[in-house]
């Protein structure tokens, strides 16, 4: 399917790894101009590397921490120079590394989710805005969870800094809706992320099998999907890719489940 991407201009904000780099790879294969951004200059390089192999050329790499709203907005700036001053589409997909249950969690652990999982969304989306108005049209992919919708007790600070993206997309959704920006959420289910995959190797699964994750993961948190298997970064991406494209133009406001079917129990 065609996207319409052709030389749209695209920042993947957690572009470098995982689903944000499986949003970008979608992206650039439909032949988008593709920026991602994120903390680590190695892993952002060689992600660069394969979005350049395939539709967009002239990928590149800038390094800031979503949580330092200075250096997220000199990023967008220099984004910004580089292509006019126009942005097509924005995609948020960062979360927080934090885990453990309401008793375990100290208050820098909560302070550092809420940093890590909503406010470089913040940042990212306020950078982003003024080059987003100036383009032809212009789309906002963030990620949230579907744990969002069925609690883990390990997962709540992640959770509620997920359920602030979901609330502030919902808002973002009706802001922008006059000038025709559409704003939407893609909640990823039980996905074989690094993350996932390194979790259910240090308990003795091969995590670089779905179904075999999708099992442990049953058994050690009671998130079973309807599928019997976990999700792959790229049916996450694929998904987002949509969103984020000229295909979608009546879509706003949505927040959309790719989960395997785990919503339905």
């Amino acid at each position: 399917m065609d996207l319409g991407l052709r030389d749209a201009r695209a920042v993947v904000v957690g572009g470098g790894r995982g689903m944000g780099l499986a949003t970008a790879r979608c992206l650039a294969d439909d032949g988008a101009r593709v920026a991602i951004i994120g903390r680590t200059a190695a892993v952002l390089e060689r992600a660069c590397e394969d979005l350049r192999g395939r539709g967009s050329p002239e990928a590149v790499a800038v390094v800031a921490d979503a949580c330092d709203e200075q250096r997220v907005h000199e990023a967008f700036a220099e984004l910004g120079d580089r292509w006019g001053g126009e942005l097509n589409i924005l995609v948020n997909a960062t979360g927080p590394d934090v885990q453990g249950t309401f008793d375990e969690l100290t208050d820098e652990q909560w302070r550092r989710a809420i940093d890590q999982g909503a406010m470089g969304l913040v940042h990212a989306v306020r950078a982003a805005l003024p080059l987003l108005r100036k383009a032809e049209w212009g789309r906002i992919v963030n990620f949230s969870a579907q744990s969002t919708q069925r609690q883990s007790t390990v997962l709540v600070a992640y959770t509620a800094a997920k359920a602030m993206v979901n609330s502030v997309s919902k808002n973002l959704a009706l802001l922008l809706a006059p000038e025709e920006i559409l704003v939407n959420v893609v909640s990823p289910g039980s996905v074989a992320s690094e993350g996932l995959v390194g979790w259910a190797r240090s308990v003795g699964v091969d995590g670089d099998d779905p179904y075999r994750l999708m099992a442990a993961i049953t058994e050690h948190f009671g998130h079973p999907a309807q599928l019997p298997r976990a999700g792959l970064p790229d049916e996450v991406g694929a998904v987002a890719a949509f969103l984020a494209s000229r295909r979608n133009a009546y879509m706003t406001g949505a927040n959309v489940n790719v989960d395997g079917g785990s919503d339905f129990t």
